[in-house]
């Protein structure tokens, strides 16, 4: 019987739990400075510029924060195969933790000048170099508690600690929205959110400290250590060996992350500055769907169990193609509930792709380099797709006045995650031991989910 099978549900019920608080801890910290960007960064650290260009520079600092990622990716998922799961995740959430916090104290440029936005923009470097490390050792120490026949549904609860931080981020703005006037928020009660972080933090420490490490990449690296005079460099191996498992990531992740960022950021600077609403409605709408998204993700992690990770993500992805020129449509009517509908049913259709995704990430590299290999596609993708989403959206909005080729730029990228998906072989039910790619596993009867594996991927 396989180490992963004899985890009991009491485990791995405490390893999902510590992986999702710390993943929407980090994800409050995350989000915050992307709603912060939309609304008072602008005004606060860009302000000689005119409103649309003062958003665009906040948007370029908030991009920064992706570009970090793939470093954060490369070191975390480094030393991550090396040194373990869990020791990685604590490092990851203290980063991001001290760097959030730091923005809650920074001075405005009408204070230092041109030092207030280069500070924000070094605090943001370390936000996405945590980042970058948190996802794959989330992901994979949940993928490696828990058996194959459930592993789609537990490791989407991590993936469900992003919308509840985004749930989170957004519920405490729109809080302050409420009570707070314009010439407050901007004044001193943006700050709050960012300094809250500091609570979170210390919680999901003294949870994520609780848990142990993953007994998958215990046994490697016992055979790694009776592998005398040979030495383990996780990402030469992984870009060496698992190059097409890399791109198929990478391509898998396009449109999922494109589009998160259009329906939960983007939404905010187009109803302000285009349709001259108030941002209390796009936080709200935000807030509704971000509610709907958090339930809805675990469900198509569980159906991926059932039917497999391709047929749930092309659902997603194809749903997503024509969902891009609806949505804009029905925002369009600046009514608040068609708004809300809108970003709901972008972010279900988003859901579908990001629910089985933790689970077919995993299950595409061998355990060596999991970390690695997971978290280089996932976080190489985010620069392509999510760092660059707002601002082209901003950019395309201004430059055609209209909504027209921003759907058309989320269908291009539904058509790369489409083909790329379609690239992959189904992954459901392999077993996370192998040393190399998890091997496609034998032919089942309908309904049945197992581990037997008949051959190996070069």
């Amino acid at each position: 019987m396989s180490t992963s099978t004899t985890t009991n549900r009491r485990s791995i019920l405490k390893v999902v739990g510590a992986s999702m608080v710390g993943t929407t801890v980090e994800w409050y910290d995350f989000f915050l400075y992307q709603s912060a960007a939309a609304l008072v960064f602008n005004k606060l650290f860009f302000p000689t510029a005119d409103p649309l260009t003062g958003t665009l520079l906040a948007f370029l600092t908030y991009a920064i924060g992706f570009g970090a990622r793939p470093i954060g990716g490369l070191v975390f998922g480094h030393f991550g195969d090396r040194l373990g799961r869990k020791r990685l995740l604590v490092l990851s959430l203290v980063l991001m933790g001290v760097a959030t916090f730091g923005m809650g104290l920074l001075p405005t440029y009408a204070a230092i000048g041109v030092a207030a936005p280069l500070l924000l923009t070094l605090l943001r470097l370390v936000q996405g170099f945590a980042l970058g490390g948190e996802w794959g050792g989330a992901v994979l120490i949940v993928s490696e508690h828990g058996d194959a026949k459930r592993r789609g549904f537990w490791a989407s609860w991590p993936q469900a600690g992003v919308p509840c931080g985004n749930l989170l981020a957004t519920a405490v703005l729109a809080i302050l929205a409420a009570v707070q006037t314009d010439a407050a928020f901007l004044s001193w009660g943006w700050r709050i959110p960012f300094l809250l972080s500091a609570v979170l933090v210390v919680i999901g420490l003294w949870i994520r400290l609780s848990v142990a490490e993953s007994p998958v990449f215990l046994a490697a690296a016992q055979r790694v250590e009776q592998e005398a005079g040979k030495e383990h460099r996780p990402i030469v191996e992984v870009v060496r060996k698992s190059w097409r498992e890399l791109l198929i990531a990478m391509g898998a992740r396009m449109a999922e992350n494109m589009s998160y960022y259009v329906i939960t950021a983007f939404i905010l600077v187009y109803i302000t500055t285009s349709l001259g609403m108030t941002r209390s409605t796009g936080l709200n709408a935000v807030l509704i769907a971000s509610g709907v998204h958090l339930v809805t993700i675990p469900l198509w992690g569980r159906l991926s169990d059932r039917v497999g990770r391709k047929p749930v993500y092309l659902f997603g992805a194809v749903g997503m193609a024509v969902w891009g020129f609806v949505f804009f449509a029905l925002l369009d009517s600046k009514s608040f509930w068609v708004m809300a509908f809108a970003a709901t049913v972008g972010l279900v259709l988003h859901g579908a792709m990001y629910g089985p995704q933790a689970a077919f990430f995993s299950e595409l590299f061998g355990t060596r380099v999991r970390y690695s290999g997971a978290s280089i596609g996932y976080q190489l993708a985010s620069i392509a797709a999510g760092a660059l989403a707002p601002i082209i959206a901003v950019a395309l909005l201004g430059g055609f006045h209209s909504t027209i080729p921003i759907s058309l730029y989320m269908l291009g990228m539904c058509v790369i995650t489409v083909v790329a998906v379609l690239l992959a072989r189904e992954t459901r039910g392999v077993s996370l031991e192998s040393e190399a790619p998890p091997a496609v596993p034998a032919a089942r009867a309908p309904g049945e989910v197992g581990t037997r594996v008949t051959s190996v991927t070069p």
